[in-house]
């Protein structure tokens, strides 16, 4: 990624480094910071107002062994194939890629794709979105009878850095991979925007009432902390 600086000259670092590298720039920024894009599998460089292209040059240089070894432990991009084992709310199944099978279904331990094996990829996200779909908005309205709000709607959606969402309008989306997610996982996100009915806001009164609706909400987020990157290699 390039951007112009103040000076009119062009900056793009990530042919001299041999990857893509994200630039902002950011009037109120401080000082140049660096930070890791997991979603994305590239660094990000914040640059100030008043900073040379030389100085940003430098910093990156300086971090750039850094880089390497955080981009090294992001999980490789892939796709489903035949045979993988995979998670869904909480089940294990096996991707069994079935000739005779229309669409696709869950049967046995076994989630069984129809069609040709060359979309197979695509063909098994469309079926978790589909499956998500319906689970996740059944669980949603159920906790959002329990504390007495109404959802307008539940979508699915493909995100690269946020796993779920509220609106004031009551609409709650969810990223797909979510479903691949362990069950205590899954009921901590869809508590927590349901709980955005209630409480537009990180208030302590949300955080008190979320304990109440997900008592193991600790530890569904902590989960998504430490290893909900690892459903990114899903692209």
């Amino acid at each position: 990624m390039k951007i112009t600086l103040l000076t009119g000259q062009t900056f793009n670092p990530s042919k001299d480094f041999g990857f893509d590298i994200k630039i902002i720039r950011q009037p109120l920024a401080k000082r140049l910071t660096l930070r890791i894009d997991e979603k994305n599998h590239c660094p990000v460089l914040t640059i100030p107002r008043y900073c040379s292209q030389s100085k940003a040059l430098s910093f990156l240089k300086e971090n750039h062994d850094w880089i390497v070894n955080m981009l090294a432990r992001l999980p490789q991009a892939k796709g489903f194939s035949n045979g993988e084992n995979i998670s869904f709310f909480g089940n294990d199944y096996i991707i069994l890629h079935d000739h005779s099978q229309r669409g696709g279904c869950f049967d046995e331990g076994f989630l069984k794709i129809g069609g040709d094996i060359v979309f197979l990829h695509r063909r098994v996200t469309d079926f978790l979105k589909q499956q998500a779909l319906k689970r996740l908005s059944e669980l949603t309205v159920s906790k959002a009878k329990q504390i007495g709000c109404r959802v307008t709607g539940v979508n699915i959606k493909d995100t690269k850095s946020r796993w779920g969402s509220c609106s004031t309008l009551g609409n709650i989306n969810y990223n797909w991979r979510i479903c691949m997610a362990p069950l205590f996982v899954i009921d901590y996100l869809v508590s927590h925007e349901v709980m955005h009915l209630k409480h537009p806001d990180h208030s302590p009164s949300f955080w008190q009432d979320l304990a109440i609706l997900c008592p193991s909400y600790k530890e569904g987020r902590h989960w998504l902390k430490v290893k909900g990157k690892d459903l990114y290699k899903y692209i």
